[in-house]
C-alpha cells in the first residue's frame, strides 16, 4: 500500500518510488539494477531516456537502498554548474563516507545533456581522481549529446521500452496511479486514467502532474477529456498546400504538447487523401525517417518542421 506520509506538495516527490521493486521498469532493466544491489556498489553509470521515465527516481533509490552519501547536480544551470562541480562537488567526492556500510559516495549528474563538453571533459577527470571513494550517476534525454570519453567510462543503461513490453509498463503504472488516487482520496474514471496515460506516454511524471492539477475540483472524470488538445490536421494540410511556411510553423509549436507518434500517425493518414498518387511513397519515407529521428533529436520542434518542409516543398498536392 502507498504511504503518503512525506509531506512534499508535489505528487512526483511525495510518491517518488524508494527502492528500486517500487520503480516501474522493464523486467530486464530492472534486474540490472538489482544486481548492483546484490554486489552492494554500483559502478560509474550513464542512464538515457526520454524525460518522465524515472531515471532520477531509479538513481536516487539506488542510493536509498545502499545505504550511500549522495550529491546531486543539476546540469541545466550551467552557469553555476562549473562552480558546483569545482567546489562543493569536489569537496564531496574527496572525502571519505562516514556509513558503516558503503563502500563509496554517489554524486548524480542530472540532466547532464544540456551540459557543454569542456564541463563534460571536466566530470571526466572527476571520475578518474575520486574513483576510490566516489561514482557518478549521469541522467540524460540524448545520450548523443554525452561525450565519446564519459561512455566509456560508464554502464550505459538505456530506459527504452519495447513494443512488447509497453502494454505491463501502462498497466503497472496505471495500477500505481489508482493506489495514488485512492491514497489522496480523489474520485476518478479508470477510462479517463487510460486516456492520460496514453497520452503522455512514457512520462510518467507528465501523467502524475496532469492527475494533481486536474485533482484540484475533487474527481478526475470524463468531463475533463474535453481539455485534451486535440490534434487537427485540416489546417495544417491546407498550409502544406499553401507553402505556408509560418503558419506550418505556428501549427508544430502549438501541438508539440501531443505525443509524436500521435502527430506523426495523424499527419501520415492526412497526407494519404490529400497528395496525388506519385506523391505519396515519398511522403511515407520522410515520415519513417523523422519519426525514427524523434527519438535521438534534442529539439522536437526542429525536427517536425524539418519532416514537414520536405513534404511540403517535394510533394504535391490534389
Amino acid at each position: 500500500m502507498i504511504s503518503n506520509e512525506r509531506k512534499d506538495f508535489l505528487w512526483v516527490e511525495r510518491y517518488r518510488p524508494q527502492t528500486i521493486d517500487e520503480c516501474i521498469l522493464p523486467e530486464a532493466t530492472k534486474k540490472t539494477f538489482k544486481e548492483f544491489l546484490d554486489k552492494g556498489e554500483v559502478p560509474n553509470l550513464l542512464l538515457s531516456g526520454p524525460p518522465g521515465v524515472g531515471k532520477t527516481t531509479v538513481a536516487k533509490a539506488l542510493c536509498h537502498e545502499l545505504g550511500v552519501d549522495y550529491y546531486v547536480i543539476n546540469g541545466s544551470d550551467e552557469g553555476r554548474f562549473l562552480d558546483t562541480v569545482r567546489n562543493q562537488a569536489k569537496n564531496f567526492a574527496s572525502t571519505v563516507s562516514l556509513s558503516s556500510t558503503a563502500k563509496h559516495k554517489v554524486i548524480i549528474i542530472d540532466e547532464a545533456d544540456n551540459t557543454g563538453n569542456d564541463v563534460q571533459l571536466l566530470l571526466r577527470a572527476n571520475i578518474e581522481t575520486f574513483y576510490n571513494n566516489c561514482r557518478f550517476i549521469f541522467t540524460c534525454n540524448y545520450k548523443n549529446k554525452i561525450i565519446e570519453p564519459l561512455h566509456s567510462r560508464c554502464a550505459c543503461i538505456e530506459f527504452g521500452i519495447k513494443g512488447k513490453e509497453k502494454q505491463q509498463i501502462a498497466a503497472g503504472f496505471f495500477k500505481r496511479l489508482q493506489e495514488i488516487l485512492d491514497t489522496e482520496g480523489i474520485k476518478y474514471d479508470n477510462k479517463v486514467l487510460v486516456e492520460l496515460i496514453n497520452k503522455h506516454f512514457p512520462d510518467w511524471r507528465r501523467v502524475l502532474n496532469e492527475c494533481q492539477r486536474y485533482s484540484t475540483s475533487g474527481s478526475i472524470d470524463s468531463a475533463i477529456l474535453a481539455s485534451f488538445s486535440d490534434v487537427s490536421v485540416n489546417d495544417l494540410i491546407k498550409c502544406l498546400k499553401e507553402k505556408n511556411f509560418s503558419e506550418v510553423r505556428k501549427w508544430v509549436v502549438s501541438n508539440l504538447d501531443n505525443d509524436p507518434g500521435v502527430l506523426f500517425r495523424r499527419i501520415y493518414d492526412a497526407l494519404l487523401v490529400s497528395l496525388e498518387n506519385n506523391s505519396i511513397p515519398a511522403a511515407v519515407l520522410v515520415i519513417a525517417k523523422y519519426q525514427y529521428q524523434g527519438a535521438f533529436v534534442a529539439d522536437q520542434e526542429i525536427n517536425f518542421l524539418a519532416a514537414l518542409t520536405e513534404v511540403m516543398v517535394e510533394c504535391e498536392f490534389k
